[in-house]
């Protein structure tokens, strides 16, 4: 039986906490999901939760190394099972949503977690701490503000990319944005419940907003307003190439397997060394096929659609 190429991948990866601005860090790991953390005047707001509570105390650790002070908000940029799981750990007095991601974890959380539970062991370390699906306190629609003492904090809702419900987080005074998997760098991009069509117009307002730094959902921090041009750039460049791909191959007639082989032939010399590529592209590929041949809304991805898939393509 095909195994998932993520089952083979169990070496820790390395962690760095960085600090990007007066008020935020990133907490990155090689490629592995990213969480962000703004540090108020008066308290803490957590992006992306990470897989589990026994994960997201890594997250924690740090944080207690740099503030004492109470972690009030946690933001979920997106539904998948890999960033909120960990929720419950950091006892927020608020975990903040947007109303398509609510959605979202209603109608597909429970089949998300037990797919991506079986995709990629290592990043669901001790998944027996995880209580069950993460659901929002709080929900908005297009984009709220919160004052975390007199810093400005702004949560939009920004388009439909990665997911329906994409989460970004931007301190304007200090131009740093935490972009959520709307922008992957230097990693696999995983695209299987994307809006591909939609996700680099999405990516263009992130460029408009013309970030000093930027906190990707994958791959390192970026520290300059170019990284962080060059790493928006980067994830439009894969999605714009896979959807042509898929395009390409389903206009010809071709087969999944067909597609999903001529189109790792074309990502493979510019994506093909990075983290997760190889774990990514059969979900990637199967996403944009279903988006070729006019199927709008993403099919919902089980633990058997997934190895249904993998012995497909094999």
């Amino acid at each position: 039986m095909a195994t998932f190429a993520s089952q083979g991948d169990l070496a820790p990866k390395k962690i760095k906490f960085e600090k990007l601005s007066a008020n935020a860090y990133a907490f990155t790991a090689e490629g592995d999901p990213n969480t962000g953390v703004i540090v108020g005047d008066d308290s803490v707001m957590v992006i992306d939760a990470q897989a589990t509570p026994l994960m997201a105390r890594e997250v924690i650790k740090r944080i207690r190394k740099v503030t004492s002070k109470p972690i009030k908000y946690v933001v979920l940029s997106h539904y998948h099972a890999v960033r909120v799981l960990g929720a419950s750990a950091f006892n927020a007095q608020q975990v903040i949503a947007s109303d398509a991601t609510l959605g979202l974890i209603r109608e597909r959380g429970k089949q998300d977690m037990a797919s991506e539970i079986g995709r990629f062991p290592r990043l669901f370390r001790g998944k027996e701490t995880i209580p069950g699906l993460t659901w929002p306190t709080m929900v908005f629609k297009q984009e709220m503000t919160l004052m975390m003492g007199k810093l400005e904090v702004r949560i939009i809702h920004a388009g439909r990319g990665h997911t329906a419900g994409d989460t970004i987080v931007w301190i304007p005074s200090q131009k740093v944005l935490f972009s959520g998997d709307l922008v992957e760098y230097k990693a696999g991009i995983y695209t299987g419940d994307a809006h591909l069509e939609e996700w680099p117009l999405t990516l263009a307002k992130l460029a408009a907003l013309k970030p000093r730094a930027l906190v990707p959902g994958r791959g390192p921090a970026l520290k300059t307003p170019a990284e962080s041009q060059k790493a928006i750039k980067f994830t439009q460049d894969f999605v714009r190439g896979l959807l042509d791909s898929a395009r390409r191959g389903v206009k010809a007639g071709r087969s999944l397997k067909e597609v999903f082989k001529a189109t790792k032939r074309r990502m493979d010399p510019d994506y093909g060394a990075y983290p997760i590529y190889d774990h990514c592209m059969p979900f990637d590929v199967s996403r944009a096929y279903d988006e070729a041949s006019g199927i709008a809304h993403p099919r919902i991805w089980t633990a058997q659609r997934d190895r249904d898939m993998w012995k497909s393509i094999a």
